[in-house]
């Protein structure tokens, strides 16, 4: 197996599903001879041709509605929205017409529209190019949103999307593009959506995260163990449909959690895997379940991201905190 980055994972997972079937369509704006922004489709135009990966309007709005169309003729589309910070262009597209296909229609249609998109702080972009908006599409019911944080995953979370028949948000952490590669299959393989993954065991606290939190928190065990405290970490890979199940398990062995999140305390979806928790293990707990998150207010400007992002020893001190409790 070859040691890839996580985009070149996405570029291979794009590549098996365009070879596997011929209506799979990429698009967006700049994905064709240019690549895309971050190179993630690049050479698919060349290999694929004009008609399969090609360019759009610079207009969210005409991709959401193209997409559309095109999975009500039969097509598979993977459109590409340039940054995530741009999605209220398309969200009537999204939130309205496509997470409502199946419904509408009596499930006699279908939305298999996959939409890629780059998100998420750390890399200093401009103003709104970085924003975590994932608890927005993880509120609109007949979405599924994937946030993978390994190459291996992408991979394996993209094919399985673009093979899904309904529609899937499928968000790409910048920061995991080239920060690090691991041994990614070749050809294809599926990774189940829906489904956590348990990155590290432990016996005294859960810390549930997801994206570019996960490496952040895996730091922060490493860093606890050598304190004596034993951290699970758990890696939710999708936050819609959230893995309940994984989660519960994972604390009542603990008894103790801590949900991580880049996006602010009242956005991304910390607040509800609080909610399951207390629903379903409320009497297993030795603590209340405390988050980390960033301050509620607008992302701010580059030069400050560094000091409002949560980090490693943000994580590190609340879980000293639930254990002191």
């Amino acid at each position: 197996m070859a040691q890839k980055t996580m985009i070149q994972a996405i570029t291979d997972a794009l590549a098996v599903e365009l070879e596997k079937d011929e209506n799979v369509l990429v698009f967006g704006e700049d994905v064709g001879k240019n690549g895309g922004v971050f190179r993630a489709t690049e050479g698919l135009q060349e290999k694929f041709g004009e008609e399969r990966v090609f360019d759009t309007p610079l207009a969210e709005s005409g991709i959401g509605g193209l997409a559309i169309g095109l999975a009500l003729e039969g097509f598979r589309p993977v459109p590409e929205i340039q940054f995530f910070g741009f999605v209220f262009e398309v969200m009537d597209s999204v939130a309205g017409q496509m997470a409502r296909m199946r419904y509408r229609t009596g499930g006699t249609r279908t939305a298999p529209i996959t939409i890629r998109a780059p998100f998420g702080g750390g890399v200093h972009t401009p103003e709104m190019h970085a924003d975590n908006l994932e608890g927005l599409m993880a509120q609109s019911p007949g979405l599924k949103v994937v946030i993978p944080s390994t190459p291996y995953d992408a991979k394996g979370l993209l094919i399985s999307a673009i093979r899904d028949n309904d529609p899937v948000i499928f968000l790409e952490h910048m920061k995991l593009y080239r920060s690090f590669r691991e041994e990614v299959p070749e050809g294809e393989y599926t990774v189940e959506i829906g489904k956590a993954a348990v990155r590290r065991e432990g016996t005294d606290v859960s810390i549930i995260t997801y994206g570019a939190m996960v490496q952040e928190s895996m730091k922060a065990a490493e860093a606890l163990e050598k304190d004596g405290v034993s951290v699970e970490v758990i890696d939710l890979r999708t936050i819609s449909p959230i893995d309940v199940e994984t989660i519960i398990a994972s604390v009542k062995k603990t008894n103790r959690a801590v949900v991580v999140q880049e996006a602010q305390k009242q956005a991304g979806i910390a607040a509800n895997i609080v909610a399951e928790i207390n629903d379903h293990a409320i009497l297993s707990l030795e603590a209340p379940v405390m988050r980390v998150a960033a301050p509620d207010s607008v992302f701010p400007f580059s030069q400050a991201e560094t000091v409002w992002l949560p980090n490693h020893n943000d994580i590190i001190e609340r879980v000293k905190e639930v254990i002191a409790f």
